[in-house]
């Protein structure tokens, strides 16, 4: 699997400058979440990234639809509770990689069971990008990644400046959107990144 241990997600307008930026500060997960457009224009934006993502070498999700992550032959699928169950995509997507939102012990279980690569669980932080969020905490992250075995990526709010003890409950990785894109990516990016040297040692 080729997840990184930071995965900066991005709709359609971060293509142009956002994207690039990131991925030429570090950054080598790219996950595209898109909730405003048609189909056929959530296809094309995921092939641009698709090509960006390749120049790097970096792994590329796509939110929510296993046919365009396929018809862009991107690294796999994120889902969410709502969207086709892990099981059932799984025939879709083969080996591909499989993550899927959970935001409680019962969905981490079940995620696990049906196959999924790895679960993001949130909100870890107060966080701006969604509406209607349920605070979890850094308590919930540990006993989350006690139960299962696979990776849990952690998101929500989280910053350059509260990511060290984020990491320090051993989760897997972090998702982040506006804690990168606040202020100056590279800056940003720079302090994720020095963030797990300091933790791993």
């Amino acid at each position: 699997m080729r997840l990184s241990r930071i995965c900066f997600i991005s709709d359609s307008g971060g293509i142009e400058n956002a994207v690039p930026a990131v991925l030429k500060a570090g950054i080598r997960w790219i996950q595209y979440r898109e909730k405003n457009k048609t189909r056929r224009e959530m296809f094309d934006d995921a092939r641009k990234l698709r090509e960006l993502t390749r120049k790097f070498d970096a792994c590329f999700i796509v939110n929510d639809y296993a046919d365009i992550a396929l018809a862009v032959d991107a690294d796999g699928v994120h889902l969410g509770q709502d969207d086709l169950p892990v099981k059932e995509t799984r025939k879709i997507m083969g080996n591909r990689i499989i993550g899927i939102s959970t935001h409680n012990i019962k969905e981490a279980l079940n995620a696990e069971k049906e196959g999924a690569d790895y679960i993001g669980f949130g909100s870890i932080f107060p966080t701006a990008t969604k509406e209607d969020v349920i605070l979890q905490g850094l308590n919930a992250l540990v006993k989350i990644k006690q139960s299962v075995k696979i990776p849990v990526i952690a998101i929500g709010g989280i910053t350059a400046d509260n990511v060290k003890p984020v990491f320090e409950t051993g989760c897997a990785g972090v998702a982040v959107s506006s804690g990168l894109l606040k202020g100056n990516i590279r800056e940003n990016a720079e302090k994720f990144l020095s963030a797990i040297q300091e933790v791993e040692g």
